[in-house]
């Protein structure tokens, strides 16, 4: 297993609080992952859409920067993004879109202009 990214303030301050609690809480994760066939890049895309469909713009934000240092393709997590428009609304969609370009950077389309 490789050695996790490091926490935000809040969550390191309760993973040094609660040493044990951490420990048990990342062996979960780790123990989730290593539980089927799906493979890593796939797997973060999941927890992606998950988090888009949480609604968890901090969750957005970290499965984005693990999947750039992945090897994940930006258009691969914006497109998880645009799934979310049948299931989840066109409203989480964009918000999503927003969250994600906040880690990866400018949108690869421009907005449409009007005249």
């Amino acid at each position: 297993m490789q050695n996790p990214p490091p926490l935000p303030a809040a969550a390191a301050r309760v993973a040094q609080d609660y040493p044990e609690l951490y420990r048990a809480y990342a062996a979960l994760g780790a123990a989730c992952a290593a539980s089927g066939p799906i493979e890593a890049k796939t797997q973060r895309l999941v927890k992606l859409a998950l988090a888009i469909g949480a609604g968890s713009e901090g969750g957005v934000h970290s499965h984005c920067r693990r999947a750039l240092e992945e090897g994940v393709a930006p258009e691969a997590m914006r497109q998880v993004a645009l799934l979310a428009i049948p299931t989840l609304g066109f409203p989480r969609a964009v918000a999503a879109l927003t969250w994600i370009e906040d880690v990866i950077g400018k949108p690869r389309h421009s907005p449409l202009t009007t005249t």
